[in-house]
């Protein structure tokens, strides 16, 4: 299928691997030029050669992009649209899982600041322009958490559930939704990423079990029986942002190989 976006100009945070390598590589085979930002510099160029075979532009910038300095980074990047982006995916670190009895103001206040705030930013600074333009596609990539709290990933609950409740506003405001531009939220469940890996080592420290007794049983959780693979996940988000999407808006897509087990 031709999505309909090819020259278009699109920030993918957290893209040099898991669920944001896996949005930037099918926006790349969608012929949609990119700037991806990751903290880890090596990561990230080799990520990005990758990418370029698809013959799209591919820029780099290798800061945190929770930062005032890492996205002022972003919008002065050599050969980039500044902030003339026609796709945001944002996309950020998760916040350690815990005890909520051992977090702290600081803990919370980074939590928030990453997982809620960064992409609001992101979106302030892009989205008048795409109105103006007449189209714009925002995907923020949260949890599966937002609908089914994990008890031992309190921080994350609580930062990304306040993101989709401000987004769930925001999406519905007529002076964004009737220039087709869209905000959708991406509820990931189980990847095969390091995000995941590192959960379940932390899980299998405090429980003593082993960590692929601990896969296992995760695995199991979920009707498909398998942990979802992160080019799937880029599919789902490379749709959102294409130009058959444009009545889809203000949703919390759940990817989760059925684990939740509600109707709604």
């Amino acid at each position: 299928m031709d999505l309909g976006i090819k020259g278009k100009w699109a920030l993918v945070g957290g893209a040099s691997k898991g669920l944001g390598w896996g949005c930037a590589s099918a926006l790349a085979q969608a012929g949609v030029n990119l700037v991806m930002v990751s903290r880890g510099a090596a990561a990230l160029e080799a990520s990005a050669d990758g990418l370029r075979q698809h013959g799209v532009t591919v820029l780099t910038v290798a800061q945190d992009i929770t930062t005032p300095a890492g996205r002022e980074a972003i919008w002065s990047v050599a050969g980039g649209p500044g902030k003339n982006f026609d796709i945001v995916v944002t996309n950020a670190g998760g916040p350690p899982s815990g005890d909520f009895r051992e977090w702290d103001r600081e803990a919370w206040i980074k939590a928030v600041d990453g997982n809620m705030l960064t992409p609001i930013e992101l979106m302030k600074a892009t989205i008048d322009g795409m109105a103006a333009r007449g189209f714009g596609r925002i995907v923020n990539i949260t949890s599966s958490a937002v609908k089914a709290p994990i008890d031992v990933l309190g921080l994350s609950n609580g930062a990304r559930s306040g993101l989709s409740g401000f987004v769930a506003g925001l999406s519905r405001n007529p002076s964004i939704a009737k220039h087709n531009v869209t905000i959708n939220n991406l509820l990931p469940g189980a990847f095969d990423t390091d995000r995941l890996k590192s959960i379940l080592q932390s899980t299998a420290e405090k429980t003593g079990k082993s960590v692929e007794e601990l896969a296992q049983a995760r695995r199991a959780s979920a009707p498909a029986n398998r942990f979802g693979h992160p080019e799937e996940f880029g599919q789902t988000c490379a749709f959102l942002c294409s130009q058959h999407a444009g009545f889809i808006n203000g949703q919390n897509i759940l990817i989760d190989g059925g684990a939740y087990p509600g109707a709604f």
